[in-house]
């Protein structure tokens, strides 16, 4: 019978953690001295090293930062911007207005990267079960399109004909694939998603920044999961600038649409009581 534990020793493990050890005068980050990681291990760098545990290479690192890059902003028309600036009307402080709009990432909006992912991963999956590419990508998409009548996560886009993010973060990609920093896997997976789509509907539809940050996180090794974490963190960015410019500004109370604009109403007829 093992030994029964200490007060102390239950409420050391009570939040027992990987990720950091701190006390008087010491704080250290997956074991590395802070003071030595200060000045050394670049943003990006860091966000590996606690999500992963071990510190990045120097590329890794930089093509990590280029995907957050890539996603910190798309307008005042982005539902997440928007709340963040109507928030700030409110009054609130700088905390409430980006918790405003960062609660608002969820599936519909802030989750296709994710869901890009996933798609991926599952005909990765197929391939290594002997599947050729061609035929994983096909019978994933006619299981999708038998299933759903939505989009394919990580295609099209509602205001781009070409997602100008796209292109460029999957030419990066293709880089770092020739250079051995990646292996180039899920950007192949990924274009013949686009090459078997476009043979179905006799268009194309390009890809989008979510399915392209998706390429590149999975490349690098993150699971679908955190590819919406890392998504939150980039569009943060975003939301902060956003909300810091509306701070600045007299507006007060200021809604979704110019006073002069009202919403339709559909309800009954008036009556009365």
């Amino acid at each position: 019978m093992s030994e029964r534990k200490t007060g102390r020793e239950r409420g050391e493990e009570w939040w027992s953690t990987d990720i950091i050890e701190m006390h008087p005068g010491t704080i250290r980050l997956r074991g590395y001295e802070i003071q030595d990681l200060i000045g050394n291990v670049s943003f990006p760098a860091m966000i590996w090293l606690m999500l992963r545990g071990e510190l990045p290479t120097e590329e890794q690192a930089v093509l990590l930062g280029i995907a957050l890059a890539a996603a910190v902003d798309h307008g005042p028309q982005a539902p997440s911007i928007a709340i963040a600036r109507i928030a700030a009307t409110c009054g609130v402080g700088i905390n409430s207005a980006m918790a405003s709009a960062v609660n608002v990432l969820g599936d519909v909006h802030g989750g296709a990267g994710e869901q890009a992912l996933e798609f991926y991963g599952a005909i990765a999956a197929d391939m290594d079960g002997g599947a050729s590419l061609e035929d994983a990508v096909r019978d994933r998409l006619d299981r999708f399109f038998a299933e759903t009548k939505g989009y394919v996560p990580g295609f099209g886009h509602r205001f781009h004909p070409v997602d100008p993010r796209a292109p460029r973060l999957l030419e990066i990609t293709r880089q770092y694939a020739r250079e051995g920093v990646i292996n180039g896997r899920f950007a192949g997976i990924a274009e013949a998603i686009e090459a078997d789509i476009a043979a179905r509907k006799g268009k194309t539809i390009p890809m989008n920044i979510d399915g392209a940050t998706a390429v590149i996180y999975g490349e690098l090794g993150f699971p679908p999961t955190l590819t919406r974490g890392l998504f939150v963190l980039s569009r943060s960015v975003g939301i902060l600038a956003h909300a810091w410019e509306q701070s600045q500004k007299p507006d007060r109370n200021k809604g979704p649409l110019p006073r002069e604009w009202l919403w339709a109403y559909t309800g009954a007829p008036p009556r009365k009581l």
